[in-house]
Formats: C-alpha cells, structure tokens, sequence
C-alpha cells in the first residue's frame, strides 16, 4: 500500500496507561495532570492500578482526574485503542494487544527486531519516543531530551555524593579548600544540564564534544571548553554526534587521559543513535586518574563509555578510581521525570486531535509522526527500522 494512500487514519479513543514492570523502573507515562488533560479532550482513560507508585501518584487522585482504575493487565492490552507507556514489551505482551491499536513508548526498534516484527504481524501501529524529530515545532514532545536532561542533573548528584571532597570552593578558618574539579564528554541535552548542575554545585568545569557548534552553549553555563583537532566532525540532521574513525578516536583519548588525570569527577555522555556507546576511556586512561575520583558513566545502558563499566553496579578500579554505570538515572527523580514524560505523550496526542471533530487522526504526511510512526497496517514504515531489519534477517 502506497503512503500516500494512508493519508488520515481516525483511531478510536479508549487509552489505557500501563504500569512499568522493568526492575528500578519508578517512573509512569501519565500523571493525574496529563489526565485531567486527556479527559478534557474527551478521551477515555484507564489507569492500570498501582502505575503512579513509584513516581507518588495514588490511584485515588488518578480517579480524581478523571480517569478508570483497571487491575488485569491482560483486559487493558486486548481492550486498549491505545497503550500509553514508558519502556518496551516483552514480545509475548505485544502479541496481546488488538489488531489496530497504537502503541506509544520508548521501543528500541533498531535493537529490537523481533519486538517490531511481533507488532508488525499483529497490526499494531507503533510510535516511538526515540524517532520524535528534533525539529522546534516537536520540541515539547521530545521525551529523550526532557528524560536526558535530568539524567545529566542526577549524574552530578550521584558524584558529589560518592566523592570525598567538596565539589564548591571554601574559605576556612583552616584555609581555603580549592573547588574540584569536573570533567564532562559530550555536551548533548545530558551533558549541558550536568555542567550547569556541577557549576550550581560551585566546582570547576571543562567539557569536550566532538561537535565544534557546542562550544558557545558550554562556555555560556561558565565551562570550559576543551578542543581537540580531529579534523572532520559534526552532527546528523537529528542534532547527535556523528560516529567518529579510529584514527579520532585514538586523537581523542589523548586529550581525554590528560583531562581525566586532573579531574576529581568525569561525567562520560557519549551515545551514538541505535548502537552500541564509544569506549572513550580506556584501562590506560584509568590508571592515569586519581585515587578516589569519580567516573559516573551515563552511556552504561548502551555499552558504556568507560572500560569496565558493569550495568547497575559501582566498581573501585586498582588504584582507586570509582567507576558508576547506574542505569535509568531519571527515574530517581520519578516525579520529576514523569511529569516531564506525561506532557511530552499530551502534547503528541494534542498535536494529533482532531479539536472541530473531537477525533485523533494520523496525518502520514505530517513531519511529526511520518518521522516516529515506525510500524502502521502491517509493515515497519520508517526506512532505517526496516533496513536494519533486513540486514538481520
């Protein structure tokens, strides 16, 4: 079938909001304000019992707002027009769901094969958080920057806890203790909220990106900004950093031993979209470092930018380096984080309601959602998802 064939799709309005099963997972994709929101529109909304526990949402001011309380799951998965949720099913809990709903999260398509496939053939639509472009207009719907953004503030928090210095400058009666010093990689969404958080904290800040346009945004919170001549860098069209050869590389991880081994805190960013995170500091780089300094490594989920980064765990290296690969950093500020993730999932539904016919509508040849609709009637429509597919077999 032709796309543009596909031009407008009504969807019916029964929504059902999940409650997130995946372990240390305590944020929730609606709050009771965004379902006061949806109600007002005049959508029908089912709250899975217990969903807002995590983030200190009770199930009684979800009723409040206007919405049903469910306790089967598996009644909300076949009944739903649409699935409100944060991370991805499990293949089993996709096959569940009725053939025509929507499904709309965060679903890792280009590490999730089978999951797609799995929707795909039970003719679910599937918009995904991740492909929302990074255009103005879809700004108040980008869930990766609002939930990167406060990953890089509890970076920083998590550091000043673990370090044993003070991170701001004192005057003392004893003398005056010098502020220490941090060192952030990557200076996306993560990386400027985590250099305005340690500069807030009062320590000294240097930050390096192989993306030369950041340079203004770094010294405008009060860092430093660390150059390195790698030649011919930049960004996509979606605002990351582009993959960098190994010859960058290797020009890289020299400027970044000589930063880390003067640093009292790194803060380590570095993803490239839909694969697995560059290793930026090597075993080498670690025996540089300091004893009792501070590694917290934000790409952990992804491979990590730092050798020996294990998933949820805090190492100590030989000479005392600690090195943090904690996963899922927003959801310990739940609240927070939920708040900012149930607007972004408002803001798409409002983006696409139909207000004269009180209906929501698929435009395909809307930027918007031909950008993050990754499957629709039976087939995995955005190129990249079905390329990587292919090439999987």
């Amino acid at each position: 079938m032709q796309r543009d064939e596909l031009e407008l799709v009504e969807i019916p309005m029964k929504v059902a909001v999940l409650k997130e099963t995946l372990p240390g997972e305590l944020r929730t994709a609606a709050t009771p304000d965004s379902i006061r929101k949806l109600v007002e529109l005049g959508i029908q909304v089912t709250v899975e019992e217990g969903s807002g526990a995590g983030s200190s949402f009770s199930d009684d001011e979800y009723e409040k707002a206007g919405a049903q309380l469910a306790g089967d799951r598996n009644s909300l998965l076949a009944e739903a027009d649409i699935i409100l949720r944060l991370n991805k099913p499990d293949v089993e809990e996709a096959r569940k769901l009725k053939k025509g709903a929507i499904h709309i999260g965060f679903t890792d398509p280009l590490n999730s094969p089978d999951l797609i496939k799995a929707f795909a053939k039970a003719g679910v639509s599937v918009i995904s958080m991740e492909f929302i472009p990074r255009t103005t207009l879809a700004q108040k719907m980008d869930a990766l920057s609002s939930q990167a953004n406060l990953g890089g503030y509890v970076a920083v928090i998590i550091a000043a806890n673990r370090l044993n210095k003070l991170l701001p400058m004192m005057m003392t009666p004893a003398g005056t203790i010098p502020p220490s010093r941090v060192f952030v990689i990557g200076a996306g969404v993560a990386g400027l909220q985590a250099i305005a958080t340690a500069r807030r904290l009062g320590a000294r800040v240097e930050a390096f990106d192989t993306r030369p346009v950041v340079k203004e945004q770094v010294q405008s919170l009060g860092a430093k900004f660390i150059e390195v001549d790698l030649g011919e860098t930049g960004e996509t069209k979606d605002g990351y950093a582009k993959a960098l050869t190994e010859e960058q590389m290797a020009r890289q991880r020299e400027e970044m031993a000589k930063r880390c081994a003067m640093a009292d805190v790194v803060i380590t960013t570095a993803q490239v979209f839909g694969r697995k995170s560059p290793l930026i500091i090597t075993k080498d780089i670690l025996k540089q470092m300091k004893p009792s300094s501070v590694i917290v490594d934000m790409a952990a989920e992804t491979g990590g930018n730092v050798a020996g980064t294990i998933l949820d765990t805090e190492v100590t290296t030989d000479n005392g380096v600690t090195i943090i690969g904690l996963g899922k950093l927003p959801a310990r500020v739940a609240a927070h984080a939920s708040q900012m993730y149930a607007a972004n999932l408002y803001n798409l539904i409002e983006h696409i309601w139909d207000k004269e016919e009180g209906k929501l509508k698929l435009n395909l040849r809307d930027e918007i959602i031909d950008g993050c609709l990754i499957v629709h009637d039976g087939e995995v429509r955005n190129p990249l998802v079905r390329k990587t597919l292919e090439n999987r077999g």
